[in-house]
This record gives structure tokens, sequence and C-alpha cells, in this order.
């Protein structure tokens, strides 16, 4: 059961504010003083500090609500498998590349060995997903791209091939161009908090390069509409192999490389940083990890 002023410092920590907090946790404004100001002196240290009129979390409190946040979700874990015994519950969240084109046969091999779990899979971008873990409507999440590793504990994780790709016929198809050559083209991107935008937008800087260095870009969510406009010589794109793979062996479209890159990105299966319960159910969604243990799969 978490002390209840964790969760008052939990609330703060959301809401920025004295007052919001405590209309959200139905006290007074004293009182969520009062629960700060113990945990201060319990901990020795200022948790909060006012840049003018801004609140913000000292180093400390950065370091406390990391800790808090692993309390609670443990917390409310422990007290779901206390009430429900005999129902195991699992809620995942995978990005738009792996849930539509990775997971399926894993929740597949879950299901069927497992036939009592209550399971749940959303799928968004990277960004909703991690969102996701620290508001505790998620167990874990397969993500792609980046993340704060601090805040975010790696379970497992599979490199992935990840490169250009262009209609069948387009003077891109298995070549090697420069960045200049790219630049020529309509770029076709994810939208901002997609995996598969953050690895792009990460190789363009390391050239000196950014979006807006394209006179011409799309912002598309979809793989089905990227890839058909890509079919339809509408502009290039990146994405990882599993997307497209189908596509390359139909001879709809065809592959290119940037010179002086060898890019892949990492499909990662996170969690919040001390989650007690998460090594149960990991090794059914990343069989990988056996390998990494040097176990046999």
């Amino acid at each position: 059961m978490l002390d209840t002023r964790i969760n008052t410092f939990l609330v703060l920590c959301e809401t920025m504010n004295y007052t919001r907090a405590a209309e959200r946790l139905c006290l007074t404004q004293p009182a969520v003083t009062h629960h700060i100001h113990y945990l201060e002196e319990h901990y020795g240290c200022r948790l909060f500090s006012y840049k003018g009129k801004t609140l913000s979390l000292t180093a400390e409190g950065h370091k406390l609500l990391g800790l808090a946040r692993s309390l609670a979700y443990n917390s409310q874990r422990a007290e779901e498998l206390m009430q429900e015994p005999k129902a195991p519950s699992l809620r995942v969240g995978a990005t738009k590349t792996i849930g539509e084109f990775v997971i399926a046969p894993r929740v597949k091999r879950l299901i069927r060995e497992q036939p009592e779990l209550s399971f749940s899979l959303i799928v968004d971008n990277t960004r909703y997903l991690l969102k996701a873990l620290d508001s505790f409507q998620l167990d874990l999440a397969l993500i792609e791209g980046y993340f704060d590793r601090e805040r975010y504990e790696l379970l497992s994780s599979r490199r992935e091939a990840f490169f250009g790709v262009c209609a069948a016929g387009h003077p891109f198809g298995g070549k090697k161009v420069t960045v200049e050559q790219l630049l020529e083209q309509r770029i076709i991107i994810r939208e901002p908090g997609s995996g598969t935008r953050d690895i792009f937008q990460q190789m363009l800087r390391r050239r000196g390069y950014g979006l807006d260095s394209f006179p011409r870009q799309m912002t598309v969510s979809d793989f089905s509409v990227i890839k058909t406009l890509v079919t339809d010589s509408l502009g290039v794109s990146f994405l990882y192999a599993p997307v497209v793979e189908k596509e390359l062996e139909q001879g709809r479209l065809d592959r290119f490389e940037l010179e002086g890159e060898s890019m892949s990105g990492a499909f990662s299966l996170v969690c919040l940083k001390g989650n007690m319960f998460a090594g149960e159910w990991a090794d059914w969604l990343m069989p990988e990890r056996r390998g990494e243990r040097g176990e046999k799969d």
C-alpha cells in the first residue's frame, strides 16, 4: 500500500501546482504542503524550488520521482494480483512498426500457452507509450528508437535494418546516395513521437541537416499510406525491414542506402525502473532474452 505522502508527491509532480494538486487529491492546500515538507524533512533535502512563479523539481526531487513511480506501480500491481490471483493480467504497448509487423506471432504464442491471461495491447508511437508507462496504464512496452535509460529499464533489445525505400524503377533503387541527392526528393516521414522518425532525424543531425532541409516533405502516420505513396513514385521514405519485406519480395518497392551510413535501430522491451513483475512476461514478448542469458529458446 502506497504511503499517502508519496502519492501527494507524485500528483504534485504531475500538476506542478499546489492548488491543482489539492483539488485532484481532495485535500486542502496546507495539507499538500505539509506532506511535501514531511518528505523533505524525512529525506533531508529540498524536492521543489520556485524560479519566479514557476514550480520545478530539484535534482533530488527528480531522483525521488523515479523511485516513487516504481513504488506506486509495484503497489498498484500487487493489489491487483492479490484481488485476482487466478486471473493474471498483462498490459502491453507496441510501436506501430512492432505492433503491425512483428508482435503478432509472439502474442499468439503467449495466449496459447497462457489461456487464462487477461491481455491487452495498445499500438501507438514511442512517445505515447512511454507516457502510458509513466501513468501505470501499461506494464511493458515494445518501442523503437531512443528512451531515457535513467527512467526506464531495458529488459531486452534486438537490432533491425533501417533503410531508404523507393518505387521500383526509381533511380535510387539498389544504390548508395548522398544526403544532397536525397534532399532533392520528397521525403515521406512518420509523425513526431515515432521511433521511425527519430532514427531518421538522428541520421540527419549527424550530417548537419534537419527535416527543414527538405524543400518537399510529407508527414503520414499510417504505414499502408506511406508504402502506397512511395510505390506510386510520389516520394521516398525510410522504414524498418519488417515493414516492407513483402513489397520488396514482390518487386513493388526497392531499397537504397545512404553513403557512409549503415543504419539500424533497436526494438526494445522496456518498463518502469524497479518494476518487480516484468521479468516473468518478458521472455514471451522478446524470446531473444533467452539467448542473451545463454539459455535455449
